[in-house]
């Protein structure tokens, strides 16, 4: 089967499916790999261990999939998010926009596999595995090599004419899909608007980012209270960050106006009343009711820990003394009392 056979077999579904642009590529080693092999060694992956452990099946993926020839390559926008859930828990926390709706390691995978299926029809003795980010898969290198973008200088991928507010899934295939694609160039220039408003500094370089010091890791991936010297920089960002994709002139060509690109957002009083009560909520609520709230969603993902303790980074921040009781009832708290002592003094001050 050609390439182009594929792309008209799959294109008739790709609405339905929601996805925004796709593209096929042989499965070989990753191109990037050695820059990512060098990224592991100096320690800039943080705590994500399972980064290192996949190592290699991302270098040989037939290492673990023996049949996987081609990868077909997807890419679904998140901006405005496709999976709203009915009844989401915060009405004002600052919350990263891949993140304001339902998990889509859950409904985006589950797309693909509806394709898959479709396709195991079509070529019964062949073989179909729909995955996203949660498997050992290099999914930006695929995606460059596919055509769907160019990996910015802020390390996401980006499209001329979708920006890169979306998400990629990937099916690997046992069909081989030789096709020779032109990546696409590289049109950053000489722009640095993404190194420029980082509030911590995590990219140290263009194309290269220190996870330890990302406000999205600081407040989803890590298990720990951050380091002091990067609390304030944090904001008021209660789950991710998202301003090295908003200041980025491609999404602020595509969306046109609509993304904030404000360090602190300039609440009115309402807004800020309600973010006391998102706040309020978190701090004081158990375990229990904060697992059963966010089921479902990435926020899930930080557990009832990673939540109080970015509730307690965005109240610091903010000076809301409106939340002195909620803060005090954690000085004792076996990990969180020093974070909560630390924003008691910022919110007296």
């Amino acid at each position: 089967m050609t390439p182009q056979e594929m792309k008209s077999l799959i294109d008739g579904t790709l609405t339905e499916l929601g996805v925004s642009h796709f593209g096929i590529t042989p499965l070989s080693k990753p191109l990037s790999f050695e820059f990512y092999k060098e990224w592991l060694q100096e320690g800039l992956h943080g705590d994500m261990a399972y980064l290192a452990e996949h190592a290699p099946i991302k270098e040989n993926p037939q290492s673990k999939w023996p049949r996987a020839q081609s990868a077909l390559v997807f890419a679904m926008s998140y901006f405005p998010h496709p999976e709203k859930k009915s009844e989401f828990p915060l009405k004002q926390a600052r919350v990263s926009l891949y993140a304001q709706g339902m998990d889509y390691h859950f409904w985006f995978k589950d797309r693909m596999k509806e394709l898959c299926t479709q396709l195991q029809a079509q070529f019964p003795d062949e073989e179909f595995l729909a995955f996203t980010d949660s498997s050992p898969v290099l999914e930006r290198d695929l995606a460059k090599r596919a055509g769907l973008g160019w990996v910015g200088k802020n390390t996401c991928l980006i499209h001329p004419k979708k920006g890169s507010l979306f998400f990629i899934g990937e099916i690997y295939t046992s069909l081989k899909l030789n096709t020779e694609i032109a990546p696409l160039p590289d049109f950053c220039g000489t722009c640095t608007r993404c190194l420029d408003i980082c509030p911590t500094g995590a990219l140290i370089e263009p194309r290269k980012m220190d996870a330890r010091k990302c406000i999205s890791y600081l407040t989803i991936e890590s298990r720990q209270v951050p380091p002091e010297n990067l609390r304030e920089a944090i904001g008021d960002w209660f789950f991710g960050c998202d301003l090295c994709q908003t200041v980025c002139p491609w999404n602020q060509k595509v969306f046109k106006g609509q993304l904030s690109i404000e360090k602190s957002l300039a609440l009115s009083s309402t807004e800020e009343s309600l973010l006391i009560e998102d706040l309020r909520y978190i701090l004081s609520a158990s375990g229990k009711k904060i697992g059963k709230d966010f089921l479902g969603t990435p926020l899930a993902r930080a557990g009832s820990f990673g939540l109080k303790r970015n509730a307690l980074l965005v109240c610091a921040n903010r000076g809301l003394k409106e939340l002195r009781p909620e803060v005090e009832a954690l000085l004792e708290h076996e990990k969180l009392g020093e974070l909560a002592q630390w924003a008691l003094r910022r919110i007296s001050n």
